[in-house]
């Protein structure tokens, strides 16, 4: 089955989100609650129901931050986070600030997100805008 260009990006923003949230070896209640949230905002088109992708989600992240594949499992995202940017970067912030204080490991991640990752689309993005 093909996903369309916003189930593709839904599915990237919460492994995004997991990643941004487990990458300081720290989870809080309210990266949680959050997190959640963000899930059930989400309008899913996937044979696979948003806990089960959530729970692989979950794993994969883990695997890829144990490894210290953490920026090419972000890298991977690109294409698919492109799709709303905006979003994407409104998410990240969020995500990363939500238990009151953004570690060094988070800080890395954002700056890639924005300079590396995001940076075309968000450029582009505020463009359109103007």
């Amino acid at each position: 089955m093909q996903l369309s260009e916003q189930q593709s990006f839904n599915q990237a923003l919460i492994q995004l989100s997991v990643l941004l949230y487990q990458v300081d070896g720290v989870v809080t209640l309210s990266e949680q609650d959050y997190l959640s949230d963000i899930v059930d905002s989400l309008s899913w088109e996937s044979p696979i129901c948003p806990e089960a992708f959530l729970n692989d989600t979950i794993y994969q992240t883990r695997k890829a931050i144990d490894t210290g594949d953490a920026v090419s499992y972000m890298r991977s995202l690109k294409n698919a986070l492109s799709f709303d940017a905006d979003k994407t970067l409104e998410v990240a912030m969020a995500i990363t600030g939500v238990d009151g204080e953004r570690s060094e490991a988070e800080t890395e991640l954002l700056s890639l997100l924005t300079h590396k990752v995001l940076a075309k689309a968000l450029v582009s993005g505020s463009e359109t805008v103007q």
